[in-house]
């Protein structure tokens, strides 16, 4: 038996009912075709530009006061979605996401005030260690939203995102117009790509 198949990832299409159900049951699923065309190229034509201009920073890791940089656990850069350099395929990815937001608040009374979301551009080579979303003193992150924008990805090109659960763990290739949708308390890491790698990390939060 596979790891995938000890962990089985939902696929489905972006319906916020079997989302939940996804989340309820194996706390994860792969949405197919988010964000749609032509908005998942306007992404990444926002991103790339960005990029070009030099307006992407070095993450870090922590939150407050122990917020550091450390390129050793994590590689990428980003800027988050509400940025006024960002274009307006940022501002409608932000509103799809407030109505999934929305929705899941519906369906699972989850609690959920804000979504937010950043673009992260990873260069070849570059990783996100083993880690999780949701901070040790801060339950806030609830669900965890990536979605996808590189076309023409193939599998030996690396880059999946791997997410654990207790059964195992399963890794999802950053296709364009696919998003990974999990539990915010799942441990999760970016392994390394060969080419640079484009995405949106998204959190909906208490």
């Amino acid at each position: 038996m596979s790891l995938s198949e000890m962990f089985p990832l939902p696929r489905t299409r972006f319906e916020p009912s079997t989302i939940a159900d996804a989340l309820a049951g194996v706390g994860a699923c792969l949405i197919e075709g988010f964000p749609a065309p032509p908005l998942d190229a306007q992404l990444r034509a926002d991103l790339s530009g960005l990029a070009k201009n030099g307006l992407l920073k070095p993450a870090a890791i922590g939150r407050a006061g122990n917020h550091q940089e450390r390129r050793d656990l994590r590689g990428d850069s980003t800027l988050w979605l509400d940025d006024p350099r960002c274009g307006e395929a940022a501002r409608q990815y932000l509103e799809q996401l407030d109505a999934l937001r929305q929705s899941l608040n519906q369906l699972l009374f989850l609690g959920l005030k804000e979504a937010e979301a950043h673009y992260a551009l990873y260069p070849p080579g570059a990783r996100y260690t083993r880690h999780r979303d949701r901070f040790r003193d801060s339950d806030a992150r609830v669900v965890t939203v990536v979605s996808y924008l590189n076309p023409d990805w193939q599998n030996d090109d690396g880059g999946q995102l791997r997410l654990y659960q207790s059964a195992g763990h399963v890794d999802t290739l950053p296709h364009a117009a696919t998003t990974l949708c999990f539990l915010s308390e799942l441990e999760h890491e970016v392994l390394p790509a060969r080419r640079e790698r484009l995405s949106i990390a998204a959190w909906l939060r208490r």
